[in-house]
């Protein structure tokens, strides 16, 4: 018999973008369970044109909040998205094909590369950077953790499998709403981390050009020409302006995405 999925979805004012992902699961999943944290335009009355059930639950944090959806779903195996990623027709065909057949029964997760998409375009850039993410696990072998910021489920790597189709996810609706997120985000996160390190203040002084160079270069935004450049240069002023937050209150955790 098929393994059934449950999509897990965490949305607020998502009406823009969220129809692009829920039509991109609702022939593969077996239920969608959307949770929403008041959201005051049309979400709901889409989310509700697909099909899928709604719940709702006052902010809390990222992780909190997934781990609620977590526990209204009916299925053991949970496809999470948020609301402004999708996926492609080939990722939906190789989860189709891997839920159909019998799997490795020592396989709790499996990891996505999650590739970014720039504002207005439909899917990414030449050579776009990715983040690797479990997002579809057994829920009985692995959660989201219970915290306001860090919301990734962990696997050992002996226990996680790989599906090479992406997962394109739209971020940012422009620089303004790229800053306004970060701004938001690392002020949650300042609330989670451990006391603050002599070296913080030293890296305000360096952090813009390291962080730039590994936008830009490495993560080779320079494939998006001028726009490309802006996000990179915005990028470094914001984690700039993250280690000015945490010089006061904390060390965070390196290398975190920007959301």
């Amino acid at each position: 018999m098929q393994r059934k999925i449950s999509c897990t979805i965490i949305t607020y004012n998502e009406e823009d973008r969220i129809a692009r992902c829920l039509n991109s699961v609702r022939d593969l999943v077996d239920e969608i369970i959307v949770v929403d944290s008041g959201s005051s335009d049309r979400t709901i009355e889409i989310c509700k044109s697909f099909g899928a059930k709604c719940f709702h639950n006052a902010w809390v944090g990222y992780g909190q909040q997934k781990r609620f959806a977590e526990d209204l779903t009916a299925h053991d195996w949970i496809l999470n998205l948020d609301a402004d990623e999708w996926l492609t027709d080939k990722t939906r065909a190789q989860i189709q094909d891997l839920f159909r057949n019998k799997s490795d029964d020592e396989i709790y997760g499996y990891q996505f590369k999650i590739k970014q998409v720039y504002p207005g375009a439909n899917k990414p850039r030449l050579l776009a950077d990715y983040h690797l993410y479990i997002r579809l696990y057994n829920k009985n072998f692995c959660r989201f953790p219970d915290s306001a910021v860090f919301d990734e489920v962990k696997l050992d790597r002996k226990n996680m499998g790989f599906i090479s189709g992406p997962i394109f996810h739209q971020s940012i609706l422009s620089i303004r709403h790229l800053i306004d997120k970060n701004v938001k985000y690392y002020k949650l996160q300042s609330k989670e981390i451990n006391k603050s390190h002599p070296s913080t203040i030293p890296r305000i002084a360096v952090e813009p050009f390291t962080v730039f160079f590994k936008y830009y270069l490495l993560k080779r935004h320079f494939t998006g020409g001028a726009y490309g450049f802006i996000v990179a240069a915005t990028i470094a002023m914001l984690r700039t302006y993250r280690l000015i937050i945490i010089s006061s209150s904390g060390k965070a955790k390196e290398d975190l995405p920007v959301r």
